[in-house]
Parts: C-alpha cells; structure tokens; sequence
C-alpha cells in the first residue's frame, strides 16, 4: 500500500500546531475530498515555513504538489465598446421647438428618448431636422 504523504503533512503539521483551525480544516477537508486545492496548498506551505520544527523535505514536497497543480487565472476583460458620444445637436433642436410648441408630443417623445440616452434612430434625426426646419423656419 502506498503512503500518504500529504496525509503525514497534514498529521504532522496538526501535531505541532493543534490550536491552529486553518490546519484542522486542511485536514478535514482532505479527509473528506481526498485533495487539496492549490490555494490551501499554498496555505499550508505558508504555515510550514513560519513553523520551525518542519523538515525541508516536507516544505519541498508542498512546494512540487504546488506546482503539479493548474493554475486558473482569470481572463483578461474582452475589448469593450468606447462610450457613445451623445451628439448635442437634436438636443438643441429639440429645445429649440419645445421653447415655441412646449406641448409638441412627438418632440416631447423624442426629447425623453434623447434624455434617456437611447439609441436614436436615423429616421428620428432626420425627422427631428425636418420638424425643426419646418416649425421653426416659417
């Protein structure tokens, strides 16, 4: 039957520091997984090298599991979208005509898509010209 080298780790680190509940639920988690991830490794290694009574063979052997382990790293942000910039132009036109119709709905429709900041159609600019061409160019 093999032996449990990590398993003999774990006693042994529990044995010298039994006040430690890291340790403890290193060991428990291993009891009931079988394994460690790699953070609790690196974990464990940590309180081996501050504790003085751990042989080097044993803080070699954490430090080789470590590097069996993947390693997971998380993935870079995906480029993203530059910021819409809001073009002032049909928001002056539209004040323009609501300054003469304040109760002009479609503008007022409009207006509140504007102030929303909503995807403004090319039909609705276009439209927004027009209107303003047509009501305030008289």
């Amino acid at each position: 039957m093999a032996t449990d080298i990590l398993l003999n780790i774990l006693t042994k680190m529990k044995a010298l520091q039994p006040a430690s509940a890291f340790i403890g639920s290193l060991y428990d988690s291993y009891c009931n997984r079988g394994g460690l991830s790699r953070k609790q490794l690196e974990g464990l290694l940590d309180k081996m090298k501050k504790t003085a009574d751990v042989p080097q063979a044993s803080i070699a052997t954490v430090e080789a599991l470590i590097l069996k382990k993947p390693v997971r790293e998380k993935s870079k942000p995906s480029i993203t979208a530059l910021p819409v910039v809001k073009d002032a132009t049909p928001g002056i036109l539209m004040a323009d005509i609501l300054t003469k119709y304040p109760l002009h709905k479609r503008i007022l429709f409009l207006k509140s898509k504007y102030d929303k900041n909503e995807a403004m159609l090319p039909a609705e600019l276009t439209e927004i010209k027009k209107l303003h061409k047509l009501l305030l160019k008289l």
